[in-house]
């Protein structure tokens, strides 16, 4: 019988026909207890690290060692309870990179390092980025500092909400302000979870009018439940494109 242990992990939504993962099977059963009935997907546990077994503290211990206890550990368990893969080839990393769909990067540790929480651990996660284009419908936040925009997508004729942007660097900051108009003089309100995940507390914006384009970097090209999961970073204005050539699917 293996020992009590305390293991730094994540559950991941496995896809049954091998394609990959999916975050937003998750998000869609959160709390309750587990796939309904025929789904599609099998919830795994993905391990990282090991932190404690028994009495012991394997903290203060490299990276090294502790991954040869994980592996020790997870041996004869479950097929859902999985070390993920690591590799110190960069080329196979790099492979690894866009071969699973859901999967966003690589996070990389030293192998004599210890481990730390937060960010003093040390970890360096590199993402795989993407560009492509949203409307502005909205600004928020009460300082240059904190101000973003509500970023829309045209669908079937209306305009949909999809994600908060990251706070606007300077640049852009003064490219786009020139080129908004307002659209009402109260303030509206989304929910959270355009704007993060479920839970997140009401996204209050002041309204613009949708005629201003922006190239954004996102993390996943694809939409969960109709927004990005993460806040998109804005690069610069497209003013190139106009919301009719996005719903056209230029």
């Amino acid at each position: 019988m293996s020992p009590d242990a305390v293991l730094d992990s994540e559950l991941v939504a496995v896809l049954d026909d091998g394609s990959g993962v999916a975050f937003d099977r998750l998000q869609s059963r959160a709390g309750r207890r587990g796939p309904r009935r025929g789904a599609d997907f099998t919830v795994h546990v993905a391990v990282f690290d090991v932190l404690v077994v028994g009495d012991t503290d394997w903290r203060p211990r490299p990276y090294a060692e502790r991954r040869i206890e994980l592996l020790h550990l997870l041996e004869d368990g479950p097929a859902t309870l999985r070390a993920v893969p690591t590799t110190q080839d960069q080329g196979q990393a790099l492979q690894w990179v866009g071969a699973l769909a859901g999967v966003e990067g690589l996070v990389g540790k030293r192998t004599d390092g210890l481990y730390a929480a937060g960010l003093a651990s040390g970890w360096v996660k590199w993402r795989e980025r993407h560009t492509t284009e949203a409307v502005v419908i909205g600004v928020t936040g009460t300082t240059p500092a904190a101000q973003a925009l509500v970023l829309g997508r045209p669908a079937g004729g209306r305009m949909r909400a999809v994600g908060v942007s990251l706070p606007l660097t300077q640049p852009v900051r003064l490219a786009v302000a020139p080129l908004l108009h307002a659209a009402g003089e109260e303030l509206r309100e989304l929910p959270g979870t355009v704007g993060g995940l479920p839970g997140a507390a009401p996204v209050r914006f002041w309204p613009v009018k949708p005629e201003v384009v922006v190239e954004i970097e996102v993390d996943h090209e694809r939409l969960e439940f109709g927004r990005y999961r993460h806040r998109p970073g804005v690069r610069r204005v497209r003013g190139d494109l106009t919301p009719e050539r996005l719903e056209e699917g230029h």
